[in-house]
Order: C-alpha cells, then sequence, then structure tokens
C-alpha cells in the first residue's frame, strides 16, 4: 500500500508539472508573438523548483523554466519565466536588438 501511495504522489506530481509546464510555454509563446521575438526550439527547459508559501500560507512550487529567443535570426538570447504554482510570477529576457521593420524576422 505504501509504495502504491508513493508511486500515484509521483505520477501526479509529473502529471501536473507537465501541465504547468504547457501553461509556462503557452505565456512565453504569446509574449514572444505580442514582441515580435522567435521562440527558438519551442521548448521550455527546467533550471528548478523550490516549495515556498502563497500569501495564504499554503506550500506551492515555484517553477523556473528557461528559454532561448531570436529578435532578429542571428543571435540567441537567454530568457526564464517564473511560476509560483500555476501563476505566472515573472518573465525576463536578455537585452536584445530592436530590428528595423525592414530587418524583421516574421
Amino acid at each position: 500500500m505504501f509504495w502504491a501511495t508513493v508511486v500515484a504522489a509521483v505520477i501526479s506530481f509529473w502529471w501536473r508539472s507537465d501541465k504547468i509546464k504547457h501553461d509556462a510555454l503557452a505565456h512565453v509563446l504569446r509574449y514572444c508573438k505580442n514582441q515580435n521575438l522567435q521562440l527558438l526550439d519551442q521548448t521550455l527547459v527546467l533550471r528548478g523548483v523550490w516549495p515556498v508559501r502563497d500569501q495564504n500560507g499554503s506550500l506551492i512550487f515555484r517553477r523556473r523554466y528557461g528559454f532561448e529567443f531570436t529578435s532578429t535570426g542571428e543571435v540567441r538570447y537567454q530568457g526564464r519565466v517564473v511560476l509560483y504554482g500555476a501563476l505566472l510570477q515573472s518573465m525576463d529576457l536578455e537585452a536584445y536588438i530592436i530590428p528595423d521593420d525592414e530587418d524583421s524576422i516574421f
């Protein structure tokens, strides 16, 4: 019974984490589209998971993902997105070149 509970908890955590990663990817894709940026490789990389307390004192997980994007199609830049539970907390991007309209990659 103990091992069945452990396996169920691991599967549940993995399943929830996968959904949260897809939500984070949707946030990043929407932001990149609005800023005329291209998300490279169409993927996020998990950089860390930490237990934290939310405003109500409940234990949730803080997840930090990394990604790469480009503004010109020539140079890769790094970005980071942080979620508290399933809520977007912050998104940080390296400074990047803003192309002229005729140099746009889209």
